[in-house]
């Protein structure tokens, strides 16, 4: 499943997979419990494909910090936890993203990174090459 049907809902743990859309906003499945809420247009909502992360020189898509984190672990969960202190947490984020931008990328974006790729993993989703391709095919 390609990052643009993943949603972060402000307000709402977790991440969510967009269904379909309604007049007034659209319906959403969580990837924690798989239950279908409805999301009004007025609420903050992000797409995962729509989010880069600051370095030093550019904007990395998340699709790539992702990317990244996966061939560290080995496509398994990551070494730390989103609950971990701060210094751990830059500390891996550094390994993955050497050049990320420390002034720009707070440890709560960082928290965010981790636990959404754990999420994914977790949910089988992180298989972006697939999508690239069959999206370079059409």
């Amino acid at each position: 499943m390609a990052l643009d049907k993943i949603l972060a809902i402000a307000g709402k743990p977790g991440l969510y997979e967009l269904v379909t859309q309604t007049r007034g906003g659209f319906i959403a499945k969580s990837l924690l419990d798989n239950r279908k809420i409805s999301v009004g247009i007025q609420q903050n909502v992000s797409i995962l494909s729509e989010i880069a992360i600051y370095t030093l020189t550019e904007e990395v898509p998340l699709r790539e910090v992702l990317t990244k984190i996966k061939t560290k672990e080995n496509g398994a969960q990551t070494s730390v936890s989103h609950k971990d202190s701060k210094d751990k947490l830059e500390e891996y984020f550094f390994e993955v993203l050497p050049d990320y931008d420390e002034d720009r990328v707070y440890a709560s974006d960082i928290k965010k990174v981790v636990q959404w790729y754990n999420m994914l993993q977790k949910s089988d989703l992180l298989n972006f090459e697939d999508t690239k391709k069959s999206d370079e095919e059409e």
